[in-house]
């Protein structure tokens, strides 16, 4: 009788684990005082454009990317992407975030530890006007890119050597923009 009483709270206590399990695993949030240390942008100028975009971390604890895309000088990307590290993404695993935009369509990126130039894998996020969404990407599902354009048979995105992703908009519209990103988890498949 000792045993089955002992037997309970031991099996309640492996369910909350495994459960804690199933809840996305936290890549990036931006409540640390140091949020900013991670991140920095990219924008057109590396090819002559004069769009401009920045990021913040806002009083509510998440990132806002913000500023003017120019399409003049044959520009027309502004980006925000971590610095390189080892993110320690698997195979199965998708990308979760929770943003608030502006309607426009931002695309979020791969990068890997190659010497690529202009590479990286890409998936379309379409934002709502001033609402926060949940998106959800498996890593199967980002496309090859190269200078914006699609790139053919380069294979399916190597999880092991992503080493930083970011958030690009290249929408071919000019005018100001603003994307906030409150957190960006990773949910593991099977779990």
């Amino acid at each position: 009788m000792i045993h089955k009483m002992l037997a309970l709270p031991l099996l309640i206590l492996m369910g909350s684990f495994i459960m804690a399990e199933d809840s996305p695993l936290p890549l990036f949030d931006f409540a640390g005082a140091d949020s900013t240390k991670d991140w920095q942008t990219v924008n057109d100028g590396v090819m002559g454009g004069v769009s401009e975009g920045e990021f913040t971390i806002t009083d509510k604890k998440t990132m806002e990317f913000f500023g003017t895309l120019s399409l003049a000088n044959n520009g027309g990307f502004a980006s925000v992407r971590t610095k390189a590290k080892k993110l320690g993404l698997e195979k199965g695993d998708t990308l979760v975030a929770k943003v608030k935009g502006d309607g426009r369509e931002y695309s979020l990126n791969l990068y890997l530890n190659k010497p690529l130039i202009a590479f990286s894998y890409r998936a379309t996020v379409q934002t709502k006007k001033d609402e926060w969404i949940e998106i959800k990407i498996p890593l199967d599902k980002f496309e090859a890119s190269s200078f914006g354009r699609p790139v053919k048979d380069a294979g399916a995105v190597k999880p092991e050597e992503i080493n930083a992703l970011g958030v690009t908009l290249g929408d071919k519209k000019a005018g100001p923009f603003k994307m906030e990103i409150e957190w960006i988890k990773v949910e593991r498949a099977g779990k």
